[in-house]
């Protein structure tokens, strides 16, 4: 590891020598994807919880006076809340950060997701709260989007910025195993819940438990997260990268096409990622006699093959480039798409085949998807331009995705799952053609 520890010292800066060494001994890139995967994987089984409870929980709870197919339309409306405000939470969360420090915007982000998520646990449901039930959920879910927003702590930057230059691949898909693991532990909990219990117990009070759980995770994840951030050596090595929050007025006019590019860039990977985690639960519950925990178990298959689809991409990405992988992705998933209204249509070996290579090409795609431009950023830009291209990719390519597929297949037929998919890799496509243009231009 010693060659991490050299490669992670920005040797540009003067008076780098011994005692300046010392002081970042305990850095290492490995150290940095700690923090990053109990992050990530903390805030991706609250996204999750919330997106399966959409489907199984809140059309029968605070949707009762709607059909099935219209009260988890509403569900995922309330669903798609939280990626509206997560940029606001971005901009909101950047302030506090420069008047009170790192470890406040930190500590007050992840607080207030855990009260939202608390909240929602604790919920009373429309028989005996009335629309007041509909407008609290819906201010539980903003306010987890503020949270998710700010509770961005650098740390993926940072760890892209220390990564040895042959290994930056490997070292990116680290922080998307958070995504994977995420699911994984959302859906063995709701699959066990409603498996075990009456389905009267379910919706009455079975379903609460994943989101106390998830209250839980993030206790644990802020101490673990606040233990790294707020470190001498961590918060010497963050400022010297230059990680600190900047105008969003000044990025716009200045770095408003990198940030544009870089949301298109990951757009594959985002379009797949609900359409092969929340929408299909919503298909096969609506539309299908498959069980619904055996469904869950074969998303938590294809999650475990995305996990290893992340780790494989790396690999590849430092071979042949991030950039070149990603396009090389986008285009299997343009073809995909052309056969997922057949595999959605063919029964439960269709439905579950969807599934096993939807979730393989997610992770070998979505390994790659975080980052992949942003070293287009000048460094003093780089914090909160790499933030507010996530929450942009997450906006345009995932926020309505469950939504618009389901509404569109519902009523219009399934193949309007293969123009979703198809638009989010010609973006991508698209996006990358018009990045390597203008490098070349510079």
């Amino acid at each position: 590891m010693s060659n991490i520890h050299t490669n992670a010292l920005p040797q540009h800066i003067p008076g780098n020598d011994a005692r300046h060494s010392a002081d970042h001994s305990q850095v290492a890139p490995g150290e940095i994807a700690i923090g990053v995967i109990i992050g990530r994987a903390s805030e991706y089984f609250d996204f999750f919880v919330f997106g399966i409870a959409a489907v199984l929980v809140f059309p029968a709870v605070f949707f009762p006076f709607a059909n099935e197919l219209d009260g988890t339309l509403f569900a995922f409306t309330i669903f798609a809340f939280a990626f509206i405000a997560r940029p606001i939470g971005s901009v909101a969360f950047m302030a506090i950060q420069k008047h009170f420090g790192r470890e406040a915007k930190l500590t007050v982000a992840l607080f207030l997701l855990g009260i939202s998520t608390a909240g929602i646990a604790f919920l009373p449901s429309y028989g005996s709260l009335g629309i007041a039930s509909i407008v609290l959920l819906s201010i539980f879910r903003l306010g987890q989007g503020v949270a998710l927003g700010g509770s961005w702590d650098g740390l993926p930057s940072l760890l892209a910025l220390n990564a040895p230059e042959d290994r930056r691949g490997w070292y990116a898909m680290l922080g998307q195993l958070g995504a994977p693991v995420g699911f994984i532990i959302a859906s063995g909990l709701f699959a066990f819940l409603y498996s075990s219990l009456s389905l009267d117990d379910f919706l009455e009070w079975g379903w609460r438990y994943p989101f106390y759980v998830a209250f839980a995770i993030n206790v644990v994840a802020l101490f673990a997260r606040l233990r790294l951030v707020t470190t001498h050596e961590y918060a010497k090595l963050l400022d010297e990268r230059e990680l600190e929050p900047a105008s969003v007025v000044e990025i716009a006019r200045t770095q408003g096409s990198t940030v544009i590019i870089g949301a298109f860039a990951a757009l594959a990977s985002y379009a797949l990622f609900h359409l092969v985690t929340v929408f299909p639960l919503s298909w096969i519950k609506l539309y299908s006699h498959q069980s619904i925990p055996g469904f869950l178990g074969v998303q938590m298959l294809g999650a475990a093959l995305a996990g290893v689809g992340i780790i494989i991409s790396g690999r590849i990405a430092d071979r042949h480039g991030r950039r070149r992988t990603l396009g090389t992705l986008a285009i299997v998933i343009a073809v995909f798409s052309g056969f997922a209204p057949t595999l959605l249509n063919g029964g439960p070996l269709g439905q579950d085949l969807f599934i096993i290579v939807g979730f393989s090409l997610l992770g070998l795609s979505y390994g790659q998807a975080a980052g992949a431009v942003n070293s287009n950023f000048e460094a003093r830009y780089r914090y909160t331009g790499a933030a507010l291209t996530s929450d942009l990719a997450w906006l345009i390519g995932a926020a309505f995705a469950p939504l618009v597929a389901l509404g569109l297949s519902a009523h219009f037929g399934l193949a309007y799952v293969s123009v979703y998919l198809l638009s989010g890799a010609a973006c991508t496509l698209a996006a990358l053609s018009f990045n390597r243009s203008l490098k070349f231009r510079s």
